[in-house]
């Protein structure tokens, strides 16, 4: 059994070098500000001048990725075969300091046979790293992991 003196001078000791450690975190050096050549280096960012492309632009790269999404995690052999009323649902729908997108539809015909409707957006300076434009895209009813449900409806302004 301890002797309740001891567990005193413990406690006492951790405590001590709890306040030292908290004394010289509190008056420590302050925070200074940026020397003037730090300020502005290099911060260049997107301008979003609006220059996204028309709807027709991105129907090659969804045609690719919905086929490789459907054979890489669904296992299906769907692909889409052909398109049509193809047209702009929204420019910057929202305030003009977003990032610049269009919202368009479409029918698409599968090669199962049945159309369905695919509604996607083209986002200015959102390609690979910020390069290049890029898309968004649901096809409704195929929608199996429900990222964009229900029915596509966060694919749309």
């Amino acid at each position: 059994m301890r002797h309740p003196s001891t567990s005193l001078k413990n406690g006492a000791t951790l405590g001590t070098a709890l306040g030292v450690v908290l004394g010289l975190l509190a008056f420590g050096q302050p925070a200074e500000a940026a020397y003037p050549w730090e300020l502005n280096f290099w911060l260049s960012g997107p301008r979003y001048d609006g220059r996204v492309k028309p709807c027709e632009a991105a129907l090659g790269t969804i045609t690719a990725q919905f086929q490789d999404k459907e054979s890489t995690y669904w296992n299906s052999r769907l692909k889409i075969t052909a398109y049509s009323d193809v047209h702009e649902t929204a420019f910057r729908p929202w305030e003009s300091d977003n990032i610049p997108r269009r919202y368009c539809s479409a029918d698409v015909m599968l090669n199962d046979g049945v159309q369905r409707t695919v509604h996607y957006s083209i986002i200015e300076d959102a390609g690979f790293a910020g390069f290049g434009q890029g898309v968004e895209w649901c096809v409704t009813g195929l929608d199996r992991n429900w990222a964009y449900n229900p029915g596509c409806k966060a694919a749309r302004p």
